[in-house]
C-alpha cells in the first residue's frame, strides 16, 4: 500500500481512534440477553433507547472537550460521572425501588407515571442540564441535540410533578453539591478563575533539564510541532482532594510503595520495559495505540463508556438496563482516577523514561528508533517511549498507571452488573496508525474475550508502550478492582432503596 497519512486513508473514526470495524453479540454459542418485558412492549432497546443515545452524546462533548483543551482524564472522569448520576437520579423518581444520589425532596412519582415516556423526559432533561454545566462550549449542540429528540431546550421547569421538572431538578442538585468538591472546578479556591487550577503546592522536584532524584517523577520536553518544545506541567495534581461518589476517602485502598531505586524488582522490570518496547509487534503496536486512544479521545472514562455501549448492543438493552450500566461504570471511573492520583501525587514516582536513561546510562541497547525506523542500537540515555515526540508521555507521575486502575475498575464493574465475565469484543485496525503516521502494514485484530481480559490488556498496554513498569500496572489493576467493589456496594445501596442487598 502506498503510504498515506491515516486520516485521509480511513476517515472512519469512533470515539477518537481509527479502525474498520468491530464484531459483538453471540459469539462462540453464547447468546445475547434480550428483555422479555421490552421484547412484548415494543420498547427500543440499544442502539435505540434514549439513554444509548445521551450516551453517544456525551462521547461527542468528551471528544470536542478533548480537542479544545487537550487530553484531561481526570477532569473527564468527574464530568461524565457526574452526568450520569445526573440522568440516574432523575431516572429513580419513575423506578419502583431505587433512590437517588444527589436529588433531595423529590418524590418518586405515583405507579400510574413510571412510564417509558417519562423516564425519556427526565433523563434527557437530566443529561441536557449537566451537559450544558460541564460541556458548556457546547451548548448549541446540546440545543441541537434536544430538539431532534423532541423536547423543548427552553423548558427550564423546576416542577416536581413532571418529566422535565424532575430531570431539570436532578442535574440541578447534582450540580449544586459538587460545586466544592475538591476539583476546583469554577477556580475559587485559589481565587485564579481558571476551571480545576490547581491549589496543592505540588511542584516536581526534577525540573526537564535536571533529574536530581531519580525515583521521583521529572517533566520531559514535547515537540511544539512548531521547532520548539515544551515541557507540560503536571495535570491536576489536586486531584486526590476530590470527593469520590462511593469511596469513604481518596487513600481507602491506598496501596503500598513502589520498588526502590536500584532494587532488582526495579532492575528487573525496566530491563522487561525496554526489551518488549524494542521488539513490538504489529499487533502489539495495535494494542498500545488503541489503548492510549488517538484523535478526538474520550480518554480512558470515555473508552469504558464505548465499552459499555458495546454491551449495550449486544444485549439489546432497555432504557433502564443502560441508565443503571453507565452510572456504576462511570461512578467506578470518577473515582478509580480520585484513588489513582492519590497513589500518585503520594508516592510521586517516576516514569520509564527516566527510569531507564539512569539504568542504561553509558550504554548500548536495543530499542525502537523512531517513526519508520524500527528497532536500532542506542545510548541508552537516549530511549523513549513507543510515542510520538508531541506527546511522548503523560506528564504526571506514574505510580500507579491510570489506565490499569480505571480498567481494572470499570472492567469489573461491567462483570458484576452482568453477572458474567463475557465480552467477546473485537476490533480491526491499523498498527503504528498514530504514531509512525504512514501506514504500511496488513490490518490486525485484537480480541478481548472477557472484561477482565480487555483491562489486563489495557494495563499491558502501557507496560508496551513505556510509559509504565509492571508495578504501575499490576498494583494499579488491583486498586481499581477495589475501588469497583466499593462503587457496587453504593450501588445496589441506591437500586435497592437504601438496603444493599
Amino acid at each position: 500500500m502506498k503510504k498515506s497519512y491515516f486520516f485521509i486513508v480511513f476517515p472512519v473514526f469512533i470515539a477518537g481512534f481509527i479502525f474498520f470495524g468491530c464484531a459483538n453479540g453471540e459469539q462462540d454459542g453464547k447468546k445475547s440477553s434480550t428483555s422479555e418485558e421490552a421484547m412484548a412492549s415494543s420498547e427500543p432497546l440499544a442502539p435505540h433507547n434514549i439513554a444509548y443515545k445521551w450516551g453517544k452524546y456525551v462521547l461527542e462533548g468528551t471528544a470536542n472537550d478533548t480537542e479544545r483543551f487537550s487530553p484531561r482524564p481526570t477532569i473527564t472522569s468527574r464530568i461524565l460521572g457526574l452526568i450520569f448520576t445526573s440522568i440516574f437520579d432523575a431516572w429513580t423518581r419513575y423506578d419502583d425501588t431505587a433512590i437517588p444520589v444527589y436529588m433531595s425532596g423529590v418524590e418518586r412519582r405515583p405507579a400510574e407515571e413510571r412510564i417509558l415516556k417519562n423516564k425519556e423526559e427526565a433523563i434527557s432533561y437530566a443529561a441536557y442540564r449537566a451537559m450544558l454545566e460541564y460541556y458548556f462550549a457546547d451548548s448549541t449542540l446540546w440545543r441541537q441535540r434536544m430538539t431532534e429528540l423532541g423536547y423543548d431546550p427552553d423548558n427550564n421547569s423546576l416542577d416536581p410533578s413532571t418529566p422535565a421538572g424532575i430531570g431539570n431538578l436532578a442535574a440541578k442538585m447534582v450540580i449544586d453539591a459538587r460545586m466544592g468538591d475538591g476539583s476546583n472546578q469554577y477556580g475559587k479556591i485559589n481565587n485564579s478563575g481558571l476551571p480545576y487550577n490547581d491549589y496543592s503546592g505540588y511542584a516536581p522536584v526534577n525540573s526537564p533539564d535536571e533529574n536530581v532524584d531519580i525515583i521521583r517523577w521529572q517533566p520531559k520536553y514535547f515537540s511544539d510541532q512548531k521547532g520548539g518544545k515544551f515541557a507540560p506541567n503536571c495535570l491536576t495534581p489536586h486531584w486526590d482532594k476530590v470527593k469520590p461518589l462511593s469511596l469513604k476517602s481518596a487513600d481507602q485502598f491506598r496501596p503500598g510503595p513502589p520498588p526502590a531505586l536500584d532494587s532488582e524488582q526495579l532492575k528487573e522490570e525496566v530491563a522487561e520495559v525496554v526489551r518488549v518496547n524494542a521488539n513490538l509487534t504489529n499487533k502489539e503496536k495495535a494494542l498500545v495505540e488503541f489503548m492510549r486512544d488517538g484523535p478526538r479521545s474520550v480518554q480512558q472514562a470515555g473508552h469504558w463508556l464505548i465499552f459499555a455501549q458495546d454491551v449495550s448492543r449486544r444485549d439489546k438493552h432497555t432504557l433502564d438496563e443502560d441508565v443503571k450500566m453507565y452510572f456504576l461504570v462511570e461512578m467506578t471511573a470518577m473515582d478509580a482516577f480520585i484513588a489513582c492520583w492519590d497513589a500518585k501525587m503520594f508516592y510521586d514516582f517516576a516514569r520509564p523514561y527516566a527510569l531507564v536513561h539512569h539504568q542504561y546510562e553509558g550504554q548500548r541497547i536495543n530499542a525502537w528508533g523512531g517513526p519508520f525506523k524500527g528497532t536500532v542500537e542506542m545510548n541508552g540515555e537516549d530511549w523513549t517511549p513507543y510515542s510520538p515526540d508531541y506527546f511522548l508521555c503523560p506528564p504526571f507521575p506514574a505510580y500507579v498507571s491510570g489506565h490499569s486502575t480505571v480498567s481494572g475498575g470499570c472492567g469489573e464493574a461491567l462483570k458484576l452488573f452482568k453477572g458474567d465475565d463475557y465480552f467477546g469484543h473485537q476490533v480491526k485496525l491499523l498498527p503504528g496508525a498514530l504514531t509512525e503516521l504512514g501506514i504500511t502494514q496488513d490490518s490486525v485484530t485484537l480480541e478481548f474475550s472477557t472484561f477482565t481480559d480487555a483491562a489486563d490488556q489495557a494495563g499491558w498496554s502501557r507496560v508496551l508502550g513505556g510509559y509504565h513498569i509492571q508495578a504501575d500496572n499490576i498494583v494499579g489493576l488491583q486498586l481499581g478492582r477495589d475501588v469497583a467493589g466499593a462503587a457496587w456496594e453504593k450501588y445496589q445501596y441506591h437500586i435497592n432503596g437504601g438496603d444493599k442487598m
